[in-house]
């Protein structure tokens, strides 16, 4: 019993040494944690792993998303870091998009679990049929 004491002390040491807690309602993280595991900003963020994408390129490889869904969930990946905005001083205006070292870190986290998803989808979906 002693061992176990012992590894929750240290399990909520670690917890409460971290600077962010997203079980706790006032903390930043969750609206990060809610910026990227939004239903466009997974996907934004997985496609972005596969290097620079104007607007357009991403509207056309993230299917569904409306263009003021994704301009939302870009504006949102800005402002936590993740995404680099970079317009050109072209006519017309040439945007693009791309993931900064913090936003490489988050997709390619993403993109494990986008996998897995997509690995297990049979055994996943067949309690629901």
């Amino acid at each position: 019993m002693e061992k176990s004491s012992k590894s929750l002390r240290a399990a909520l040491s670690r917890r409460l040494a971290r600077p962010g807690n997203v079980l706790a309602p006032e903390c930043p993280s969750r609206a990060v944690l809610s910026h990227v595991t939004s239903r466009w900003g997974v996907l934004v963020l997985v496609v972005l792993l596969g290097g620079m994408h104007r607007f357009s390129q991403l509207r056309k490889e993230v299917g569904g998303v409306s263009e003021k869904m994704l301009a939302q969930t870009l504006v949102a990946l800005e402002s936590d870091g993740f995404v680099l905005r970079t317009a050109l001083p072209v006519i017309p205006p040439h945007v693009e998009y791309s993931l900064t070292p913090l936003g490489r870190e988050v997709a390619e986290r993403l993109e494990v679990l986008v996998d897995w998803i997509e690995d297990n989808l049979p055994r996943i979906i067949a309690p629901q049929v």
